[in-house]
Order: C-alpha cells, then structure tokens, then sequence
C-alpha cells in the first residue's frame, strides 16, 4: 500500500517528538507539516501514545545466501526485518559461500539478494589474507567497507588478518578513504586461554577474556594513528576497553564503535548453562558490564546498536549437545533487537528518541546513508510506528528467521513494531513484496542499484 502522508503525536522530527504530518512524494519527505494539514489520499494514522521513527538501519546483519541459505536467506532475513522496524540492512561478507572478497562474489551476492528483498540491502566487503588488490575495485563497486578479523573467524574460507596484513589492508583503505570494520579479538590470547569443553556458560565467557578484546582494540587504535585510516570496533562487549577508546577519541583518531542488544539486554550470570542460543563471540558479559556499556552510550562513547543478527541451523547450534565451544557462535535477533533495546531502554529511563539515534541515524551517518535513518524533508519515508503499549511474548517459532532459534524466546517485551513503512509504502504485515526492496551502493557513485 503507497502512502501520500504519515500523521502522529509524536513524531521524531529534528531530535524531538512533535505533533506532525509527514507528506510524501515518489518514496521520500516531501514536506513536515503540522498535525491538522489536510491531505487527500492514503494516510497513515499513527494512534496515540505510538511514536512514529525512521526505520532502523542495521549495519550488521549475516544473511549467509548463497552457500549457506539453510542458515538464513535474503526472503527470510528482509522479512524478519520489516517486521522488526528495519527499512535498511547491510549484509556481511561471510557466512556465505564465496565470501564477498571480490567484485565478482559481490555480484554474486547482488544476484542472490534481487528480487528476495523486502527491504533496502547493502553490502559490505571483505578484507582477508591476500586480496589487498581487491578493495578498491569493490569500493568502486559500491561496498560500504571492509570487515576483517584479527582472530579466527569460526569458518575457513575467511581467514583472519596477521600483524602485518592488517596493517597493509589499512593502508590502502586509507588510501582511497574507506571504512575498516573490525571483529576485535586478539588471536594470541584467545590460543593461550584454556577452552575447555563446558556446558557452563561462565566457561565460555572465560575462553573470550575481556583482555582479548582490550589488546585488539588496541591494535585497531594504533593502525588507525599509522595509517590515518577511518576505523569501526564491531560488536564490543568489553566495557574494559572503554578507557582506550576514549583515548583515542580525546586523540582525534577516526574511531566508531558499536555494541549489540544482546550485550545490552541480558547478563552472563542470567545465563542457564548448555543454551547455546545465547553462545557469541564476543560473549555476553556480567551485569557490571552491561550497565557499563549503556553508560557509555547515553556519553556518546558508543555511536551504534545493531543486531549482529549471526543465525545458524539447529543442528550447528546443538552441536556438541550443549558443550557451548562446538556450538555455533551468534545471536539471531534481527527482527527482535529494536523492540528489546527500547524495552530496556524505557526501563533505565531512556526514551525512543535516543534508542532511534543509535540504531537508525547513527548507522546510517555510519555507512554515509544521508537519505536513511531521518525524518526530513528529502530523506526517504522510511518509517517504523512503535507503540510502547504493545505487550510482546517473543516466540521463536512465529519470528520470520529461517531457524526458530533466539536469545529472545520467551522474553516479554513492552513495546513493539506495529507498521513499517518503506519508501512510502506500508510493508511489515501488509504487503511483503520481495520486488521492492533496493540493493543500495554508496551515495557518492550517484546511483540506488
């Protein structure tokens, strides 16, 4: 269904909720008007007491396909993400096979993902042993930057960067200016550390010490300062790397930081041992922590909240009957994440205006989406209405992921995603088009392919 205008009480416009009416025109804001404009056509009637935010942008999503559909696909990860509030995503460069390390994989990924999208997708590359020559022909190609890993990555065909291949990969991001994403774990102290096999998930936590991720930070901080290479920290989970960022912030280095809602949203001493669901690398640490980290969001320490939506089948993850080191490393939560982080959020007395900043403007200003993430005149009508109302029983099995598997089963959140809106056409439960979705490039070569 194409909407001509979006009408609310609370609407985020310019940071602030405001009583508005959002006219549309050809996919975009045409123009913010007060509550009572009268318009003539379709118009989406946001009930009071809902807000009305830009869709969510999540920067870190696992679709797998092609290679490993079985684990997620393009139909079922947009799906789950329409329903969840996001209107964009930006999709990894491994689980699949091949990985996207190459102009022709990232076509190949391109072709799995057209005509499958109920949502707007992007593509991120990636940076491994030998493909130095590579970057720049997928930059040019469109990619929004490069992830590498600085331990094992948990599948062979991408491989971690050593010392010196970081390094070099580094230097010719910053060549052409690109964006350096990294997995920041160190792979010397993850092989010192004992992981022995354990249903105890205070084992697991052990095996992935805070100081792993203390060094690689680290290591990221001083490429960055070498090279002046821009430079993302995925998914930290360490609140003791919290000093060295700030360091580097006070330095001026080109850093940005993310974390995750299940870092966010559960402790490690909530967790019941042999549930691999919540099995993830970097681990869900203590209460401490958690409380750590959102007091480094609400400082502006940490820039962005995104699912690391990282699914698997049931059989990768009972692998090993509940000894949390065999089973498959990742949260799935692509469609849960928004509601939980501004479930919790409401419960520290934060409200949707701040939860929207980290996981719709902040991400998008992250891959440069200046059209994404904002309700503004000419940005696109991507839109999600939450109502903080709406009691959710998340179950596994009624979530659009292609493996009923969740951290999220069970949980209760207050507050969810009732309609989604993209490019001003209403989609979650109305109209699952698997043609409307756009594969998005980077703004500056001029095109929406």
């Amino acid at each position: 269904m194409r909407l001509d205008a979006i009408r609310g009480r609370q609407v985020l416009v310019d940071g602030e909720f405001r009583a508005a009416t959002l006219l549309l025109r050809d996919g975009r804001i045409a123009a913010v008007q007060p509550f009572g404009e009268v318009v003539d056509g379709a118009v989406l009637d946001a009930p009071d007491g809902t807000f009305v935010l830009p869709g969510v942008v999540d920067t870190h999503v696992h679709v797998n396909e092609p290679g490993r559909t079985e684990w997620e696909g393009f139909r079922s990860a947009t799906e789950a993400a329409a329903r969840g509030g996001v209107t964009t995503l930006v999709d990894m460069p491994l689980n699949a096979i091949p990985p996207t390390t190459t102009v022709e994989s990232l076509e190949l990924k391109r072709g799995a993902a057209q005509g499958q999208s109920i949502v707007d997708v992007g593509f991120w590359g990636g940076a491994v042993p030998g493909n130095v020559a590579d970057l720049e022909p997928m930059w040019e190609a469109g990619v929004f930057g490069f992830k590498c890993f600085l331990s094992p990555s948990g599948v062979e065909e991408f491989p971690p960067l050593d010392r010196d291949e970081f390094l070099a990969a580094l230097r010719e991001v910053a060549r052409f200016d690109g964006l350096m994403i990294v997995h920041a774990e160190d792979a010397a102290i993850l092989a010192q550390t004992p992981a022995l096999s354990s249903r105890s998930y205070r084992d697991f936590v052990a095996s992935r010490p805070d100081a792993s991720e203390v060094a690689a930070i680290r290591q990221v901080i001083d490429g960055a300062r070498e090279t002046g290479a821009r430079v993302h920290v995925l998914h930290l989970s360490s609140a003791r790397a919290l000093d060295v960022i700030a360091d580097a912030r006070a330095e001026g280095l080109r850093l940005t930081v993310e974390t995750c809602p299940h870092y966010l949203c559960f402790s490690a001493e909530e967790i019941p041992d042999a549930a691999p669901e919540f099995a993830c690398c970097p681990p869900i640490r203590d209460s401490g922590n958690r409380d750590a980290l959102w007091q480094a969001l609400d400082e502006g320490l940490i820039d962005c909240v995104v699912s690391d939506h990282s699914p698997s089948t049931a059989a990768e993850k009972s692998r090993g009957d509940g000894d949390l080191q065999q089973a498959w490393g990742g949260v799935s939560g692509l469609q849960v994440g928004f509601g939980a982080v501004a479930h919790e959020a409401a419960r520290r007395g934060i409200g949707p205006d701040r939860v929207s900043r980290w996981m719709s403007r902040n991400t998008a200003d992250l891959v440069g989406l200046d059209r994404k993430g904002r309700l503004e005149v000419g940005a696109d009508a991507d839109v999600a209405i939450h109502d903080p109302a709406a009691t959710w029983h998340v179950d596994a099995e009624r979530l659009a992921h292609r493996n009923p598997i969740s951290a999220y089963d069970g949980m209760r959140l207050d507050g969810r995603v009732t309609s989604t809106v993209l490019r001003g056409r209403l989609v979650a439960g109305h109209d699952l088009d698997p043609t409307f979705g756009r594969l998005v490039s980077r703004p500056d070569l001029g095109d929406d392919r």
